[in-house]
């Protein structure tokens, strides 16, 4: 019987996008020890959580009883922007490579981040929009999850701003550029904007 030919590229329709996330806490057997309260040494709270994180995902993140969480229909609808993404057969590299085995690749061309971490970034966006925060901060190693959050807190209208590794910031100077187009304040670290940084510049100046 003759194989069935696999096509080139594969896509799946916008109504197959995943309506829940998979809280995969939930399913374990055996639950991974908790996060623990850097003050008071004990489990974290979602209280506890809350100074870092909107109240939202402090309480998602530390959920093990609710397999699947309802995906916001705004998130699922900024989704639809890059996803879904075809999946690609590599028929080209399989010949190349003289391989026997199948080789695939997700193509993510309409993901201006570049990486997973946009599926992460618009739905924390989105949580610190609704619980009526007006921005965000975190940090970025080579600049891919500083990107993801610029873009959502542009779509979202909050500032955002981005502490990068220095050295990333003075070897990517595309990264760091893209996050200011899209509103983001970035800040080489360690700087001497916050305590830390400045303790760190004192003991080692000039250090990346």
């Amino acid at each position: 019987m003759k194989e069935k030919q696999i096509p080139y590229k594969i896509y799946l329709e916008e109504s197959e996008l995943p309506k829940q996330w998979y809280n995969v806490r939930a399913d374990m057997k055996n639950k991974p020890a908790p996060l623990l309260d850097p003050v008071t040494k004990q489990p974290m709270t979602v209280e506890g959580l809350s100074e870092v994180f909107c109240t939202e995902l402090a309480a998602q993140e530390l959920n093990e009883t609710d397999a699947y969480i309802d995906i916001p229909q705004e998130i699922i609808d900024f989704y639809k922007m890059y996803r879904p993404a075809p999946l690609v057969r590599a028929y080209c590299l399989e010949k190349a490579l003289g391989t026997p085995a199948k080789i695939y690749y997700k193509f993510e061309g309409n993901n201006t981040s570049g990486s997973h971490k946009l599926n992460s970034a618009i739905a924390q966006a989105y949580y610190a929009k609704k619980q009526g925060l007006r921005g965000v901060t975190t940090e970025t190693g080579a600049g891919q999850w500083g990107t993801a959050l610029s873009m959502a807190c542009s779509y979202f209208d909050l500032d955002c701003k981005v502490f990068m590794v220095k050295c990333s910031y003075e070897q990517k100077p595309h990264r760091r550029e893209v996050m200011r187009t899209y509103g983001a304040s970035v800040t080489p670290s360690p700087s001497e904007t916050t305590e830390v940084g400045r303790k760190i510049l004192a003991e080692f100046p000039g250090t990346s």
